[in-house]
């Protein structure tokens, strides 16, 4: 995907911009996309200008158009359908190297989910930013950066999912007191790739972790958020329960 040209240059997205539906999907899907959201803040509708009063949140990390270079954070010009972690110039966090490697691509999506909430999709971010909340700040925001992208109309992901997938864990299943010692029980698995001591060769350490932090993670890749094709696998086979008994564990093992 080529980079964002000048302000002058690049396709400025209207003031509201109206997300078409999927690609191949036929008119009742297209209705019934439109009639969850409430007809005055219609989740489907996104206003890049709004977006650009949100985007005041971001600016003191972030740049964006002509003459945007690196700061605390990467640029975002042409974001859209860039492998996380390629920006040149630019030293990210090991743990969001490893989301580039796994294959992690920033679409309307993948945006949606880290904007909401950082540490959902990578866990040691250096992102010190807590998230937006509101869903709809959240695609005005998005409908801003995406004109700073060359020709955003052709972005296939430009289409919304009819129901954009929560990135937060339910708080009943956060909830769950772990049992530590089954939790010990089940790591022998774990610990075949990470490291029981807690040294990093490779593959993160996860000794230590805050129990919220991997239950937040595990349910990730449970849900499919993150990409890594094995850690979705060994997520999928846990319950919640086992997965709260291994956050446990883990937070304890120093």
């Amino acid at each position: 995907m080529s980079e964002a040209k000048t302000r002058a240059g690049a396709p400025r997205a209207p003031k509201t911009l109206v997300l078409r539906a999927a690609a191949g999907a036929g008119a009742a899907a297209l209705a019934g996309i439109l009639a969850l959201a409430a007809p005055a803040a219609a989740a489907d509708l996104a206003d890049a200008e709004a977006g650009a009063q949100v985007w005041k949140k971001c600016k003191s990390c972030h740049m964006v158009g002509e003459d945007a270079r690196n700061r605390v954070g990467p640029h975002l010009n042409g974001v859209f359908g860039r492998r996380a972690a390629t920006v040149e110039d630019y030293r990210y966090s090991k743990d969001m190297q490893r989301a580039g490697d796994d294959g992690l691509t920033w679409t309307t999506e993948k945006l949606d989910i880290y904007i909401e909430n950082p540490k959902a999709l990578v866990t040691g971010t250096r992102m010190a930013f807590r998230g937006i909340k509101d869903p709809q700040d959240r695609a005005n925001l998005i409908a801003f950066l995406r004109g700073y992208t060359a020709s955003p109309s052709d972005i296939p992901e430009s289409a919304p999912t009819a129901a954009p997938r929560d990135p937060d864990v339910d708080p009943a299943i956060l909830a769950i007191q772990g049992d530590p010692a089954y939790g010990e029980y089940l790591s022998s698995e774990c610990v075949t790739c990470h490291q029981a001591d807690g040294a990093d060769r490779g593959i993160p350490s996860i000794v230590g972790w805050p129990a919220e932090d991997f239950v937040t993670a595990m349910h990730a890749y449970k849900n499919e958020h993150r990409p890594h094709p094995v850690m979705r696998m060994m997520a999928q086979r846990l319950s919640d329960e086992e997965i709260a008994g291994l956050a446990a564990w883990f937070a304890e093992a120093h």
